[in-house]
């Protein structure tokens, strides 16, 4: 089934984005986690729309209901069920997508998978919408690693080719992470946020839009988790890390810059630190070595791909005259999605190294 993942810890995302309302199962969570409403809620307005300039208008609350799985205060143990409403739809804006199929979305391959059933309107299931349900599985899946003394946490390492400080890859602190998280833009240097803000300014008043890069990075994650040859760390992360729509790239540690080094400066040294932990020199391979965790900071990088609505002229095919043709998105969009994908960049990682703890070290309770 397309919209279920996981092996110990199975996620669901349903709904669509002009539907009554979108939300998530978590099954297989583990009982006795401290249910942190402020947390999560900060968490949800991290991505919600309707904030700034760099966001569509679409204004949504995104609080999510809590239907099962939560008793007083910590999870039960009992699949989690969270649902939110949609308040905000303007289903009339798409009502021509069905014979004009827009440019850079799922319209035409979405209603050939599903014989033209499926529900069109802002994209549907398809639609970035759809990143709400998993933000609340992911900040959920943040408070029991915090458990376990792992944390997530991101920057925007580009918009528009300007370039943010790279995370250091082998002194990462937790403080820097959680700095970052409360961050309206989570970007290190401020001359850099500047740049990037009068980017997307310029695509927005032109009508067009801009993507970038989202580097992230897991603090604390033991050594040996990952299962070889066919479920690796890196494997499990990019199946659910590509099911984010606008992800279409990834890469860890030094990722494609490998294709430019020698093995003498590509591998990274063990030594064991003061406290006698195993550690490497350097990071260039991000933490993982053979698809297993290796004890070193998590760290890659997801390729945003800039909001493929756009009110910028274009031409598309008209399925039911068989003529290209002139064409405009009308509607709400973001002109830059990068600004907002930061927590769910973040939501899916944790939810994925969740998945592979809990495969690791078992249903253990969290205090």
């Amino acid at each position: 089934m397309g919209s279920v993942w996981g092996n110990a810890l199975k996620i669901s995302i349903f709904g669509e984005s002009h539907g009554n309302g979108i939300g998530v199962v978590l099954d297989g969570f583990p009982a006795g986690v401290p249910f942190d409403e402020d947390f999560i809620l900060s968490e949800m307005a991290r991505r919600a729309p309707g904030k700034n300039k760099q966001s569509t208008a679409r204004s949504e609350a995104d609080r999510p209901r809590i239907l099962s799985g939560v008793y007083q205060g910590f999870s039960a143990g009992t699949p989690i069920c969270a649902a939110i409403e949609n308040t905000d739809t303007r289903s009339g804006d798409y009502k021509d997508f069905t014979s004009q199929p827009r440019p850079g979305h799922a319209d035409f391959t979405g209603s050939v998978r599903y014989h033209g059933f499926n529900d069109p309107r802002g994209g549907g299931h398809f639609s970035g919408r759809l990143t709400a349900p998993l933000t609340f599985a992911g900040a959920l899946c943040k408070l029991f690693l915090r458990s376990k003394g792992i944390t997530v946490g991101s920057h925007i390492q580009s918009i528009a080719q300007i370039q943010d400080t790279p995370f250091d890859d082998v002194a990462l602190t937790a403080g820097t992470l959680e700095a970052l998280r409360k961050q309206p833009y989570p970007i290190q240097n401020p001359r850099a946020e500047a740049a990037m803000l009068a980017a997307i300014e310029e695509a927005r008043l032109d009508g067009d839009s801009v993507g970038g890069v989202i580097e992230c990075a897991a603090l604390g994650l033991p050594a040996g988790l990952g299962s070889p040859m066919l479920d690796t760390v890196e494997g499990r992360l990019a199946s659910l890390l590509f099911s984010v729509p606008a992800v279409k790239g990834l890469e860890f540690g030094a990722g494609f810059g490998f294709a430019g080094l020698r093995g003498s400066h590509a591998n990274d040294p063990f030594y064991r630190d003061a406290d006698g932990a195993v550690r490497t020199e350097t990071n260039n391979n991000g933490g993982v070595l053979g698809g297993i965790s290796s004890g070193m900071p998590l760290l890659f990088r997801a390729a945003i791909k800039p909001t493929p609505s756009i009110s910028h002229p274009q031409e598309t095919l008209n399925l039911q005259t068989g003529a290209v043709e002139p064409f405009a998105v009308k509607g709400r969009h973001d002109p830059c999605i990068v600004t907002r994908a930061a927590p769910v960049v973040e939501a899916a990682c944790a939810v994925a190294l969740t998945d592979l703890y809990l495969e690791g070290y078992g249903y253990a309770r969290t205090e």
